[in-house]
């Protein structure tokens, strides 16, 4: 809050409780359908007769949906200059939430629909790619839109993000859990997230007709317009301004708050950019990343080792005990379901926990240390297996591993966010914030193309 008396009230808390929905709106399409692997692979089962043998053609639907979810994120993270200065907001986030909500009809309705699985994987992987662009430009939008917001609603929108993985993996369960046929089950799954994606629409049009999100909002929106004409007028650099940093600076803004550190330290507001730009000219990103490059590095390995082998490899463990229930919620309880949770949780304690310090040369060798887990769920029981052997084939066993394995992700995730901020200027938060963000979606990229080789190799 800026501390002035005419300052409105967020009442009944709605601002919040709309950014929440705006969070987890954001991450439900790459969670539904990573939750959903077992559907699309069971639709992909379909064999081939030769003349006197059968073919069964491997698609590798989890390394492809990993790929093709996480790749859209990084390209559009470098479109993200040209992209967020020609389109407005509106159309960026409802038009981005319209499509991801036809997407996700489409997908429920191909359930009923019988399709060749050549076709069928296909139809999926183009709209895995298409879902998961839109996504990756609500993302940012919203990164930005918050940014504008006290930094407690930073806080709010990056628990609803977090609990979307859950949400995905809960609404699976369900539909499991019901007496419902199989394809009826899948219905009723991808159902779900048309109506989340629909609230989410709901809640950003409902957004502008509150008065604390007024009061911010447009504030903002004066501000942004003086920058533009300065950059059309003086030739400012557009990383230097505002139209980029609501977009990619808001990062950090997220990153920082979500570890509990002052808010004082970034700020998003127009009076506060105003005292940055007039105090000091911002340093070049190359300038910036000599100071963060440990904490992007750390960044990047951390999202390298989890995509890695989360879900391409981890998602084909079966449970030592396959017969009844259990072995029918096996995956979305021990794969999917500990893995959110634990990823929450390591995230949320970063409020509390700080440790190592940014500084620190234990940070990188702890990050480094995250390798380990490649191997140990190799090993896990995954079948189909081509090389290795099953050194873990108890349930118990895997469950710990993948405890441990989205802790620390979650823990040095938002540690690497929070932590490169603080090692520059308070003037150039935005730039390592933006650095910080393309190594982030770097990593996710690298993790999702290494799976390919990893899968291969178990």
């Amino acid at each position: 809050m800026t501390g002035r008396t005419d300052t409105p009230q967020d009442r009944f808390c709605l601002v919040g409780i709309f950014f929440f929905i705006l969070g987890l709106g954001t991450l439900l399409p790459w969670n539904f359908f990573m939750t959903a692997s077992l559907y699309f692979q069971s639709r992909l089962n379909n064999t081939e007769t030769g003349n006197e043998t059968v073919v069964r053609k491997e698609y590798h639907f989890n390394n492809w949906m990993t790929f093709l979810s996480q790749l859209p994120l990084l390209v559009f993270t470098l479109l993200n200059s040209f992209m967020y200065q020609r389109i407005s907001e509106a159309i960026r986030i409802a038009g981005s939430l319209v499509f991801i909500l036809l997407l996700f009809i489409l997908t429920a309705v191909l359930v009923k629909v019988e399709m060749h699985e050549g076709l069928f994987f296909s139809v999926t992987m183009a709209t895995i790619w298409f879902i998961n662009s839109f996504g990756a430009v609500l993302q940012g939008s919203l990164f930005g839109l918050v940014g504008l917001l006290p930094q407690k609603y930073s806080t709010v929108f990056m628990s609803g993000q977090g609990l979307a993985g859950t949400f995905a993996a809960i609404a699976m369960l369900l539909a499991k859990a019901s007496d419902a046929d199989s394809e009826s089950a899948a219905l009723g799954y991808f159902i779900t997230p048309c109506v989340g994606t629909l609230v989410t629409l709901l809640s950003y049009l409902l957004l502008p007709r509150l008065e604390f999100a007024q009061f911010y909002l447009n504030r903002s929106s004066k501000y942004e317009e003086g920058t533009t004409d300065k950059l059309l007028t003086d030739g400012t650099p557009l990383e230097n301004g505002k139209l980029n940093g609501h977009a990619n600076g808001a990062v950090a803004s997220i990153a920082l708050d979500s570890s509990g550190q002052d808010e004082a330290k970034l700020e998003t507001s127009p009076d506060r950019s105003r005292q940055a730009d007039s105090s000091a000219e911002k340093a070049s990103v190359l300038e910036v990343f000599k100071k963060i490059w440990v904490m992007a590095f750390c960044v990047t390995f951390v999202f390298t080792v989890t995509l890695s082998v989360f879900p391409a490899v981890t998602v084909d463990v079966k449970t030592a005990f396959p017969h009844g229930k259990w072995g029918h919620i096996f995956i979305e309880v021990c794969c999917f379901l500990v893995f959110n949770i634990h990823d929450w949780i390591g995230r949320t304690v970063t409020t509390w926990i700080r440790w190592p310090g940014k500084e620190s040369r234990v940070f990188p060798a702890l990050v480094v240390s995250r390798v380990i887990f490649i191997p140990l769920l190799m090993l896990c029981n995954v079948q189909k297996r081509y090389y290795l052997p099953v050194a873990f084939s108890h349930d118990a066993i895997f469950t710990v591993i993948m405890a441990l394995f989205s802790l620390s992700s979650g823990y040095f995730v938002c540690l690497s966010m929070s932590y490169a901020p603080q090692l520059v200027e308070p003037k150039d938060a935005e730039t390592a914030g933006a650095l910080m963000t393309f190594f982030l979606a770097l990593g996710l990229s690298v993790g999702a193309a290494l799976s390919f080789l990893l899968r291969s190799l178990v």
